[in-house]
């Protein structure tokens, strides 16, 4: 799976977790750019996240997420394993 695929499906995560369908992503948004996204939110974003894609956050990798660009990295490494 590509990043282009990943951020698509990633987008609509977050549509769905802030039951918002005019959310629109990029690699370098970051919760400063979404206005619910606070600390919760990003649990309810990585679970949701996790479960989709059948992949695991380690806590280095949930400590080191600056943006969007940084989970679909992950994501992607974690897929192409």
């Amino acid at each position: 799976m590509n990043k282009e695929t990943i951020l698509m499906e990633i987008q609509e995560i977050f549509c769905t977790v802030f039951d918002d369908d005019s959310i629109v992503l990029s690699s370098s948004t970051t919760s400063d750019d979404i206005e619910d996204w606070d600390s919760l939110e990003q649990i309810n974003l990585l679970v949701a996240i996790e479960k989709h894609f059948s992949v695991k956050f380690s806590l280095d990798d949930v400590h080191d997420l600056a943006n969007v660009g940084a989970i679909c990295n992950i994501v992607e490494l974690t897929l192409n394993k």
